[in-house]
């Protein structure tokens, strides 16, 4: 992978032209003119020979507790945080007591807070996590999905099962909020509905975290049934650098961080998975000092531990084989891991394209447009 790094009139050039102008609707005088419409820089290409085949547009900031440092395309924008939020989200179940009422240990956290492979070792222990709260798979209402990790499909099919919602990815989150709903007096069945006091409770840590106001914030439904937030790209970067920096919280707020970041840090394999997964494998290679988390449709977000400093990513067209790309070339850009620690991620930045006969026919390059 060829990793550039150029000026934002360098980058222009490369990437086309910087916004979209709509044409006016003058047949139309009931619709408002559309606004002129951002075009994000292009951040990866991939060449076939001589020549660009593809190219991924997106976003991406880097804030520390001063503010925006970094960064290129609109952070402004808001995106969908997705799954990238999950540790935000889990902070009432600390806070409030219900983990320690239901016994938590750093395992069932690290799994709170991911979106995992389903390896026994995920819903195993996320099986284990709904009995002890006297509740069973058939109250996650996050829908059955297909595990992510290859060695479980296949023994999954081996068997003759059907997968259920204990492979859902979000299963360890779902059952987090059972905990907080039994905990706050919220029916099982309600514990998705946004009025209910436990989601209310995981939407105000959300909001404070990450300093969005109510009508700076808006609110869809997830993949997996619950609740997902669009908010800024920097307030999402702010938000995890905030969770990764627990020594300069207060109280329980503090606390809760504090034990999150310590549960990635003990249990990498528990918040993705050990086959191929960014998550684990930033954590691991780390040692804990990156508190990273994928989110659907290209969202990526690290938070540099102790530091104050977060990092938040948007690919424009939700692809993975640019995102993993752009992460590695922005950690190495950034200085916050060690030569040696990216030097065994490298599969994820592959500089090769390589067809079904072996063939060398392209390669990947990462543009690095900093227009701060």
């Amino acid at each position: 992978m060829r990793v550039v790094h150029c000026s934002p009139r360098r980058c222009a050039r490369a990437s086309g032209m910087p916004t979209i102008q709509a044409a006016p609707m003058h047949d139309t005088p009931d619709v408002p003119a559309a606004r002129e419409v951002p075009v994000h820089p292009v951040l990866v290409r991939l060449w076939r020979g001589e020549h660009v085949e593809s190219q991924h547009r997106g976003a991406w900031v880097v804030v520390d507790e001063r503010g925006v440092q970094q960064g290129a395309g609109n952070w402004r924008e808001p995106v969908f945080a997705r799954s990238s939020v999950k540790s935000l989200q889990a902070v009432p179940l600390l806070e409030s007591g219900a983990a320690d009422r239901y016994g938590f240990d750093a395992a069932e956290l690290a799994l709170a807070l991911s979106s995992h492979s389903a390896e026994p070792i995920h819903t195993e222990r996320v099986a284990a996590l709904l009995a002890r709260l006297g509740l069973s798979v058939e109250h996650l209402k996050c829908g059955p999905q297909v595990p992510l990790d290859p060695e479980a499909r296949r023994e999954l099919a081996r068997r003759g099962e059907r997968p259920s919602a204990l492979h859902n990815n979000c299963s360890g989150k779902h059952a987090a909020f059972l905990a907080l709903a039994l905990h706050t007096r919220v029916a099982p069945t309600d514990y998705l509905d946004p009025s209910a006091a436990s989601q209310r409770a995981v939407r105000a840590a959300l909001q404070e975290l990450t300093e969005t106001p109510d009508e700076e914030l808006a609110v869809a439904i997830d993949g997996c049934s619950a609740p997902t937030f669009r908010l800024p790209l920097a307030k999402l970067a702010a938000g995890i650098a905030r969770i990764a920096t627990p020594g300069r919280g207060s109280g329980a707020r503090g606390a809760a961080c504090t034990r999150m970041v310590e549960a990635v840090a003990r249990h990498p394999e528990l918040i993705a998975g050990n086959h191929q997964r960014l998550c684990t494998d930033l954590a691991r290679a780390t040692r804990g000092r990156l508190f990273p988390k994928i989110g659907a449709e290209g969202i990526y977000v690290i938070g540099r531990v102790g530091t104050g400093q977060g990092l938040a990513l948007k690919i424009d067209d939700g692809g993975e084989r640019a995102l993993h790309a752009l992460v590695i070339a922005l950690l190495e850009r950034l200085g916050w891991a060690e030569p040696s620690e990216l030097a065994g991620l490298a599969r994820y930045r592959d500089a090769q394209l390589v067809n079904r006969a072996g063939l060398v026919v392209g390669r990947t390059e990462v543009l690095i447009d900093a227009s701060r």
